[in-house]
């Protein structure tokens, strides 16, 4: 989560998780995670039956108007079997649907009424208002979070990782609305859940009890750390335990790390080593990842590499662009990165939506980018990149590829990017989950 304070010199969202940004495409390599279980296969395999023709539409902007036949959930070759449902797309663009690679549902006060934030200027003082947020709302955490959730989706997100706060103020109830939320909408959406130690590890004793308990009861997919040494000042003691829990209980394991500098770059060898250590290539995340930027390329090239060769995938966020990560070094490596929207109108920020077509505008807006392939590369790091990550195939509108697309009015991919339409029909494994930006099922 991000801080956000006007201040000199103050922690803030924009200075502490100012998070980064990807102007490239990403690697095709799927992360064999626990959660496919909650994610693609299982939200794909018992409701489609029928075929579906969505005529008239044009893939990627193309000029001339085109059928996508849809049979069981997936993107068909060859004329549409007889019979099927034809749904007109009346000349509207066909892109795939997005991914929410690192986003909080649990946090927000989405759909409640405006709450006032007091100044803050440590993860220490957001925590607590955390806390008192949370025993403010009236609303429990799986109404608030499947209120935002729906709402992604009737954005065009297919699928989001989804972190949920896990402390001793809270207990599970975190994990245990989020899931909630995804059971309801399990049909439109695929979800990974991380139990996410806000609070700490080691610092805040009975955590790593929850965070036990929350893996042996099977609901969530990964476990979660955060800052090893600058937050709970015990690297190897976070690190033992929350790999240890992933081993264990056969999760996946996605880490906060904002530290930079010399910090940042001793928690990342010590995440590799244990992943290594535990053979746990390919099930392992770091969201936020600041100390990446300040590297020389020789000393990035000697870290990517180590991360190719874990299977270790990256989040981030685009905030500003103080902390781009090298996304295009990264990929020479076969590093996944995904994009996410991180906190939505939570108790650090007013900010955010859970719109990831409106991320991957951020994402060219705080790059500066002009040119068409370079806004088009920002749309397909927040649609194929989360993929990358959840590990999951790309909806990329092939023969084969799960039938999840969003339907827009525009000229062209980089024009939508910009302008940001409204998602005028959201399909979901062949399914129509959102009409005109409201969710309808």
């Amino acid at each position: 989560m991000q801080p956000s304070s006007s201040s000199p010199g103050a922690l803030s969202r924009r200075t502490m998780l100012a998070g980064a940004a990807a102007l490239a495409g990403t690697t095709a390599a799927m992360a064999a995670t626990a959660s496919s279980a909650h994610a693609s296969a299982a939200s794909h395999s018992d409701r489609h039956s029928k075929a579906v023709v969505f005529r008239n539409v044009r893939p990627f902007g193309a000029a001339k108007p085109t059928d996508l036949v849809v049979v069981d959930g997936r993107i068909a070759n060859g004329p549409a079997p007889r019979g099927a449902k034809v749904v007109e797309g009346g000349g509207r663009i066909a892109l795939p649907s997005l991914v929410d690679a690192h986003i909080h549902p649990d946090k927000t006060t989405w759909g409640g009424s405006w709450v006032s934030r007091r100044p803050a200027s440590s993860i220490a003082d957001y925590v607590a208002q955390d806390v008192e947020l949370f025993k403010a709302q009236r609303r429990p955490v799986a109404e608030r979070a499947y209120g935002l959730m729906s709402h992604a989706v009737a954005r065009g997100t297919r699928a989001m990782r989804a972190h949920a706060d896990v402390a001793p103020a809270y207990g599970l109830a975190g994990v245990e609305g989020v899931a909630e939320a995804r059971k309801r909408l399990r049909h439109a959406l695929d979800v990974q859940i991380v139990a996410f130690p806000q609070h700490g590890v080691i610092r805040t004793p009975g955590t790593a009890a929850l965070l036990e308990r929350a893996a042996r009861e099977g609901t969530i997919d990964m476990i979660g750390g955060i800052d090893p040494i600058g937050f709970d000042q015990a690297l190897d003691a976070q690190l033992d335990l929350v790999f240890g829990i992933a081993d264990r209980h056969g999760v996946g394991v996605d880490i906060h790390l904002h530290d930079r500098g010399e910090k940042g770059i001793k928690a990342m060898r010590g995440i590799i080593d244990r992943t290594r250590a535990l053979s746990l290539a390919g099930k392992v995340t770091v969201s936020h990842v600041f100390c990446l930027p300040g590297l020389s390329d020789r000393e990035l090239g000697s870290l990517a590499t180590d991360l190719g060769d874990q299977d270790i995938a990256l989040t981030t966020v685009a905030p500003s662009d103080s902390l781009v990560l090298p996304i295009a070094r990264l990929r020479e490596h076969g590093v996944r990165v995904g994009l996410g929207s991180d906190g939505v109108r939570d108790s650090w920020s007013p900010f955010g939506n859970a719109d990831m077509l409106h991320r991957a505008q951020l994402l060219g807006w705080v790059t500066d980018v002009r040119l068409d392939e370079e806004l088009s590369d920002c749309y397909r790091v927040a649609a194929h990149g989360g993929a990358d990550v959840m590990g999951l195939a790309h909806a990329d509108l092939t023969p084969g590829a799960p039938a999840d697309f969003v339907l827009v009015r525009g000229e062209c991919l980089p024009q939508v990017v910009v302008d940001m339409p409204q998602r005028d029909m959201v399909v979901h494994g062949g399914v129509v989950v959102a009409r005109n930006g409201e969710f309808v099922a």
